[in-house]
């Protein structure tokens, strides 16, 4: 076929149409809009548009045209689809000219309020052997066909149309790419960071606020939030963002909440309608949030708590599949600053819990040493002098060895509370029966103590690690105490049995009880909570106007056997 010869103003405008695709700023539509116009011009065309094809390439996706103005386009209402003669060159995509578009076997009318049309002619836009969409122009000026002459003109400008929609690709392609490597460097730097601040930092609030503030900045949240599992609840211990007054340290059920159920499934969730979803949980929090994405804290296969993003800022679609991969990061990093600092928070415990064991014994062995033996030396000159004549001074004497022999009674017994030696020499059994004989004869009170440990039957040779025993020990000497001195009780009974490798602890009285809480409780309940904690164990206690019953039950943990 011989191509017609373009004149010289058409083939100028033409090229003049190229360099302006060469030069554009990567702007499709406005691209597409000027070689409209172009096209218009060269063929006498009155109304021009372009096709863009969806990605199944069934359909029109987008329709731009150039010569309808506004009005007639709101009185068109729907752009076309890709029915007719325009689903015609989606399934035939090669050039078609009519005289008459009406009269086409495939042509199906047009709707109410749309122009009349009559010549037509439709080229394809192809991209690498891809059709990418439709150049169309109707109503040739005076009513004349489009000529050979306007179908070249008109493939060229599809072909500058294909240059101009290939290059916008490549340059978003660039710009994605350029984006994702300035996301991963971000990511990189604020993983560094907060690697930094695990190895050099123990404070866990400090390093939490790190984490929101950095995951924040990256993800383009409005509001990022951790809230970590206390129990059945789910406690607010940092954010960043736009966060309601008062939130810090609020609590939210598990149950029955999305971020429950995060929390449960340790399985990340996306949401684009948020605020119906999150209103029995997430408001409960004072949260006003259109999408989020909730990632869980995990460690080591425990779930910990929950990092909740709330309302992309760059995004109307959400969060994605990146922010979810990037907060998944954060939350591991989060997961593991929890537990390295109930990790250290535990250690500072149990060291301090055994430098006042130690400190217990120095002055055990102090007084019983030191004091004690100048008390007994004393008596004994005392008594000596006891055999003087002398009526006053023998009677001052006598009172002066009764005060001494008290006094010495009084010594004992508080050695025996600060570190009885029946717990290190014969172990918590002996030193808890031991306990309940000297409470029973000291206050005048009923106290009855049962304990069956495994190794007393000789199953296991090994006693149990010093740690534990002094743990029970101390479980069992603050409730007698409270009981005695708070309480008001006549009758305390102490349980102790071993069985299925768990230690269980109750101690009963029929006193007059207490308010969990109160300063009443205070100091004690804390360090029997404290220890409780340190053991892996778990405390329960059941107070009222009956009596109280504290119970514990701690892992059963043994010395390693000494070897033979």
């Amino acid at each position: 076929m011989t191509l017609p010869a373009l004149d010289e103003p058409r083939l100028r405008r033409l090229i003049d149409a190229g360099r302006g695709v060469l030069a554009a700023k990567f702007d499709v539509d406005a691209v597409l809009q000027q070689l409209l116009d172009v096209a218009r011009e060269v063929t006498g065309a009155r109304y021009a548009a372009v096709g863009v094809l969806d990605e199944s390439r069934q359909e029109l996706e987008r329709f731009i045209t150039a010569g309808v103005d506004e009005a007639t386009h709101r009185r068109i209402g729907n752009l076309p689809r890709g029915l007719g003669i325009l689903g015609l060159l989606i399934e035939e995509p090669r050039p078609l000219r009519l005289k008459h578009l009406g009269q086409h076997p495939q042509s199906c009318g047009f709707p109410g309020g749309h122009p009349e049309m009559d010549t037509f002619l439709g080229v394809p836009v192809t991209i690498r052997d891809e059709v990418w969409g439709n150049l169309y122009l109707t109503e040739k000026a005076g009513g004349a066909a489009f000529t050979d002459a306007d179908e070249e003109s008109i493939v060229i400008l599809a072909d500058w149309a294909a240059i101009a929609i290939d290059n916008a690709r490549l340059y978003a392609s660039v710009e994605r790419r350029r984006d994702h490597l300035e996301r991963a460097v971000r990511s990189l730097d604020t993983t560094v960071a907060i690697a930094q601040a695990l190895g050099g930092e123990t404070n866990l609030t400090r390093i939490l606020e790190l984490i929101v503030k950095r995951a924040r900045a990256l993800v383009g949240a409005r509001t990022l939030v951790i809230m970590l599992q206390e129990d059945d609840q789910l406690v607010f211990t940092a954010g960043a963002g736009d966060l309601p007054t008062g939130i810090h340290a609020q609590h939210m059920p598990i149950e029955g909440t999305v971020s429950g159920e995060v929390l449960r499934s340790q399985r990340a969730t996306r949401l684009t309608d948020a605020r119906s979803v999150l209103h029995s949980s997430l408001g409960l929090l004072g949260l006003e949030v259109d999408t989020a994405l909730l990632v869980p804290l995990a460690f080591r296969g425990r779930a910990v708590g929950v990092l909740a993003a709330f309302e992309d800022l760059g995004d109307e679609a959400g969060f994605d599949a990146e922010d979810e991969r990037l907060l998944g990061a954060f939350a591991a990093s989060a997961a593991t600053a929890v537990a390295t600092g109930k990790s250290v928070e535990e250690q500072r415990l149990r060291d301090n819990i055994q430098a006042s064991e130690q400190e217990r014994r120095r002055w055990a062995r102090e007084l019983h040493d030191e004091t004690l033996q100048s008390l007994a030396a004393l008596r004994v000159g005392l008594s000596a002098a006891l055999r003087g004549d002398e009526p006053a001074l023998r009677s001052a004497v006598e009172a002066t060895v009764e005060n001494v022999v008290e006094e010495i009674a009084n010594l004992r017994s508080l050695i025996v509370e600060l570190r009885p030696a029946a717990l290190d020499d014969f172990g918590v059994a002996a030193a808890l029966e031991s306990l309940a004989e000297r409470t029973s004869a000291r206050q005048g009170i009923v106290v009855e103590a049962h304990v069956d440990l495994d190794w007393e039957r000789g199953d296991a040779p090994a006693r149990h690690t010093s740690e534990l025993e002094s743990t029970v020990y101390r479980l069992v000497q603050e409730s007698l105490t409270n009981a005695v001195r708070h309480a008001g009780a006549d009758r305390v009974q102490i349980k102790v049995t071993e069985h299925d490798g768990f230690l269980d602890i109750a101690v009963s009285d029929d006193g007059a009880g207490f308010t969990v809480g109160t300063h009443v409780a205070g100091f004690g309940l804390t360090g029997m909570r404290e220890r409780v904690t340190l053991a892996a164990g778990e405390l329960e206690i059941d107070t009222g106007p009956s009596g109280t019953t504290v119970k514990a039950r701690l892992p059963a943990r043994r010395e390693a056997a000494e070897p033979n």
